[in-house]
């Protein structure tokens, strides 16, 4: 499955973000702590160039813990970026967090962010930052737990935010907020599918039985323990499609005749994970050390 959702919007943003960028001193780019690694934009890498750069692993409370140590660590280990083949990135520092850690994310990001522009530091001086990421990933809900107030619009579906705006925190750093977007191709099908089963994607835009089948049979392989707690399975099904036609049933997704309605039982799959009804699950793991190899 190749999915391409690149409203018009996105390309006024992308736009906008590459002409403020010069002034930025500190991106913090916003990631799904549950699908670190497809959910970083290349065109972030691509326009922050040798900018220091917070990497913030959003939803956190919903990925495995375990994992997400890993991913932290990776990340900040990882060589930096060299999205023009010869100019290294700049450094990278990473946080994890969740919707219910509002005062320590009022803390360690403008933390982090000076931590990175030292030279902002001083009297008439502040540091610009500039927020980024795909749709969904919860932009908008950190600026407003920086802000102590609502200042941008907050939803379950991705494209909430549709321009950018400024706002100044309590610690003086003027934030820059733009609308999520994603690239116009994305290469990688697994990392589609993830983006799909993660919410970033609008579900009119996707194939829901494709999407589900993807995320079936990883959660078979990597969490099988959560899938029978869940739905009360009595024994492990086989097979991605056995697993959602099991769900089917139990989950009362029949048609006339006692069918089972394989497109509602994987949207209840989808919406469960979506949910963290399933537990904290992670979608995708750092690569290992090479030494470890």
């Amino acid at each position: 499955m190749s999915i391409q959702w690149y409203p018009g919007h996105m390309t006024r943003a992308r736009r906008a973000i590459a002409e403020s960028m010069p002034i930025q001193d500190v991106i913090i780019e916003v990631l799904d702590a549950r699908m670190p690694r497809s959910s970083e934009n290349p065109v972030v890498a691509e326009l922050r160039g040798q900018k220091p750069c917070i990497k913030v692993l959003n939803k956190s409370d919903l990925a495995d813990p375990a994992v997400t140590r890993a991913w932290l660590r990776h990340l900040e280990a990882e060589p930096p970026a060299a999205p023009d083949g010869a100019t290294p990135g700049g450094k990278v520092l990473a946080l994890a967090l969740s919707a219910t850690q509002s005062s320590e994310a009022r803390t360690r990001i403008p933390e982090l962010c000076k931590r990175l522009a030292p030279q902002r530091s001083g009297p008439g001086r502040v540091v610009r930052a500039m927020i980024v990421g795909i749709p969904n990933v919860g932009k908008s809900t950190i600026i407003n737990v920086l802000m102590e107030r609502k200042v941008a619009k907050v939803g379950d579906e991705p494209a909430v935010t549709k321009s950018q705006q400024l706002v100044t925190l309590k610690s003086g750093i003027v934030l820059s907020d733009n609308p999520g977007i994603l690239w116009p191709k994305i290469g990688d099908e697994a990392a589609s599918y993830r983006l799909a089963v993660g919410g970033a994607i609008p579900d009119t835009a996707i194939d829901y039985e494709s999407v589900a089948l993807f995320a079936a049979r990883y959660f078979l392989k990597r969490y099988p323990e959560r899938l029978v707690e869940r739905y009360k399975l009595k024994e492990l099904p086989a097979t991605a499609l056995e697993l959602i036609t099991e769900i089917g049933r139990r989950r009362g997704c029949l048609r006339s005749g006692g069918a089972v309605d394989l497109h509602k039982a994987s949207d209840l799959l989808v919406h469960d994970f979506r949910a963290g009804r399933l537990g904290r699950i992670s979608l995708e793991a750092p690569p290992a050390p090479a030494d470890s190899a």
